[in-house]
């Protein structure tokens, strides 16, 4: 569960990015959210978890962020 969260808050980061970089008001804010919002799930299991918590939760970052990357430019192709 862990690695899920933070796959997808990062990916949500991610998708932020592309998005301003585009000026895609739209993605911007929907992304904007589920960021925040994941983070809210994500702060307390990491802040008091060990550091296996730590790698997973990194982990699941890493690959939500490259992840994100695809998922917006799949959404802004012409």
């Amino acid at each position: 569960m862990l690695f899920a969260t933070a796959f997808l808050q990062v990916l949500f980061v991610a998708c932020s990015t592309v998005f301003i970089a585009n000026r895609q008001p739209i993605g911007v804010l929907i992304s904007g959210f589920a960021v925040s919002f994941v983070w809210t799930l994500n702060v307390k299991r990491v802040v008091v978890g060990s550091w296996a918590d730590r790698l997973i939760y990194a982990s699941g970052a890493a690959v939500g962020s490259l992840c994100g990357m695809y998922v917006a430019g799949y959404f802004l192709r012409d």
